[in-house]
Order: C-alpha cells, then structure tokens, then sequence
C-alpha cells in the first residue's frame, strides 16, 4: 500500500492506494470518530462490495446503516440527497456518525454534499471504485449535486477524513469506465506535468489494458498531482485550481447538454480537452503539432475525440452557467504547451467558433 498525503491547515488526510484495501476494514475504522457509520453506495455497487465491507466494519465493532441509491448520473440529485437525509434522520445518525461513500463520482460527490450539511457538518470517508473517482472526484473536497441546467451547481467544498483507493475494485470496470479515469488522467499531464504526459504516451496501451503496475503509478501520480494543487488553492480562490478544470467547460456543456448520462463524465471531459486545445491553437498559442498529438493520446485511450454538434449558440448558453463565469465572462483553461495551462476570459470568439466546427459531428 502506497500513501499520500493532502497537505491542508489543520485538516491533513491520507490517500491509501493499493490491492484488497476493502478487506482491510481496520484501515476504514481507525478513521471513524465513534464506532457507528452510514455507508452510501448504488444499486452497482453494492452487489460487488457492501456485505464484504459492512461485515469487515461490523467485525470490528462498528455499527453501519446502509443506503443504496439507483446507479447513474442522473441520480446525482436532490431526490437522492433527501434520500441520504431521510436516511440519516430515521435512524437518528449523529454528529460524529461518519458517512462512508461507497462507488464512483456520483456516490462520492453526493455523500459528501450531504455529509457538508446534515447537522452542518458531519464526517465522511471516501472509498472510490472506479478509477476516475480514485484519481480526481475523491480528493481535494469538491462536492456537489446536479442541477437541470448545469453539472455540480450546488455544492460545497468539504474534505474527507480519508479516501482509500482499492485498486482491485478497477477489474470489475467495463472498458468504458477506464476511459473516462483516464480522461482526468491524462489532464494532469497535460495542465502541468510534461514527465506524465510522456510517460501516458509511451504506456497507454498498458493502461488501457489494466496492467497493474501502469496503474498504480498512474493513480500515485495523479493523486500527487491533485494534492500538491489542492494544498495551494483548496477553495479555488487563487486561480491555481481551477486550472483542474481543463476540458471540463466544453465537457460539463455535453454532459448537460445531452442529457446527464447520455456520456460519462470522462467522455465529455476528453472531447472537451480536444476542443480546449483547438481554441489554444486557434489562438495562436500551442502548435497544430501538440493538437494532434493531444488527440491521438485521447483516442487511445478510448475516449471520443469528435464532440456532439450541439450547435455554437447552445454551447455558449451551456458554459455560460459555468461555475468560472465571472463578471458575464466564460472563464477558460487553454495551454501554452503541453504542460503549460492557464485561465482566461479573452477568448475570441471565432476561435471558439472554429474549434468548435472542427471538433464536432458536423464539422
């Protein structure tokens, strides 16, 4: 087992990766505040994990409430919210009660949404199934439901005691869902660590054929990456964090804009990292050269690299819902160079335009 740490004031915590970490119920229990919990998960997950991790729990004296929630994206709601509290109340569950999420993105946002506010604050440990969760949406305290009219609008920033990251929970993924973890994947190379990118290049079919050993440094590095970004700018104040969210302007307006579920959200995000870098092209910024190789890494790793034409007008409504809108203005991440992003509102609009008819059906 691996650790690494999320250096914050006061409020440090512990990322544990490694094999068969959900038969370590010990590693799960020394983090609860009192010998009680309620564990989250879907109607997914909990065929394969729930009893294997409750039993674990209950062996080590811990008493668990139990709550599965339809599987999907679209169940990232206030439905399933008031579900979680109803939940919550009927079995009287305290302010020290830890709330265990249990799966992918959707389980870990929502249970961290409602761990944030049920008695305004109660604890909440993450155990992320599913490799876009263990890399990215488990670490660094970001929590949030949907909204109709845009992804992750209500939320808040709330971090974890813990996030335990079993990487043998990964070989029951389908295909599709180690994809879209590698989207998020091969972001944090691309905003910020070059050596990665090169290394993701040369190693992708490993990756995308789960060796073992690929993906441990994978998931390591990522969480290192993610960590060291968090410590800096935890409630995305000085700009540094928000450069995380690479391809997620163009993605969250796919996601939104067809349907929630319709794509995963790593999907969306490896279109929208396509786009993102067509505009920083078009703008005169990084070469055509790194465009296209930024788009054969993407395709190899499984991820669609031509958008849906949702047409120029829909695209700019969805994005301007963007939670980086600020002063009217569509706040971007584009790149310099692959390993160099920034954020910035003065965008051009034909640069929008053209990298938008390049990248989708249609164009």
């Amino acid at each position: 087992m691996q650790t690494v740490e999320v250096t914050l004031d006061g409020r440090s915590y512990p990322i544990y990766i490694g094999e068969r970490l959900l038969n370590q119920a010990e590693l799960i229990a020394r983090h609860l505040p009192q010998k009680r919990a309620a564990l989250i998960t879907d109607t997914t997950l909990a065929p394969l994990y729930l009893d294997k991790v409750v039993e674990g729990l209950q062996k080590a004296g811990v008493t668990v409430t139990q709550l599965i929630i339809p599987a999907g994206e679209q169940h990232k709601s206030w439905q399933s919210l008031n579900s979680v509290f109803d939940t919550l109340i009927r079995h009287r569950c305290e302010r020290k009660t830890a709330l265990i999420a249990l799966g992918g993105g959707v389980i870990g946002d929502l249970t961290g949404f409602a761990a944030a506010t049920y008695l305004r604050g109660v604890p909440f440990i993450q155990i992320p199934t599913t490799l876009l969760a263990q890399v990215d949406s488990s670490v660094g305290g970001k929590t949030a439901i949907n909204h109709p009219r845009g992804k992750n609008m209500i939320g808040a920033f709330y971090q974890p005691l813990a996030v335990i990251a079993d990487m043998s929970a990964l070989s029951t993924l389908p295909a599709r869902e180690i994809s879209a973890g590698l989207a998020e994947i091969i972001k944090y190379g691309l905003i910020g660590d070059v050596e990665f990118f090169e290394w993701l290049d040369q190693n992708m079919e490993a990756l995308v054929a789960r060796d073992g050993t690929a993906l441990a440094h994978a998931v390591k590095r990522s969480c290192e990456n993610k960590a060291k970004v968090v410590a800096a700018d935890e409630r995305e104040e000085t700009g540094e964090r928000a450069l995380l969210n690479f391809g997620h302007t163009f993605g969250h307006a796919i996601e939104t804009g067809l349907g929630y579920g319709a794509w995963l959200h790593g999907e969306a995000v490896g279109a929208g990292m396509v786009i993102a870098a067509r505009v920083s092209c078009a703008m005169g910024l990084l070469k055509q050269a790194d465009v296209e190789r930024i788009i054969k890494v993407v395709a190899r790793a499984g991820l669609p690299v031509v958008a849906p034409d949702l047409g120029f007008e829909q695209y700019m409504s969805l994005m301007g819902i963007d939670k980086k809108v600020e002063g009217g203005k569509i706040r971007f991440i584009l790149l310099r160079s692959i390993g160099t992003a920034f954020m910035t509102a003065d965008v051009p609009q034909s640069a929008l335009k053209q990298a938008l008819a390049e990248s989708t059906v249609n164009g």
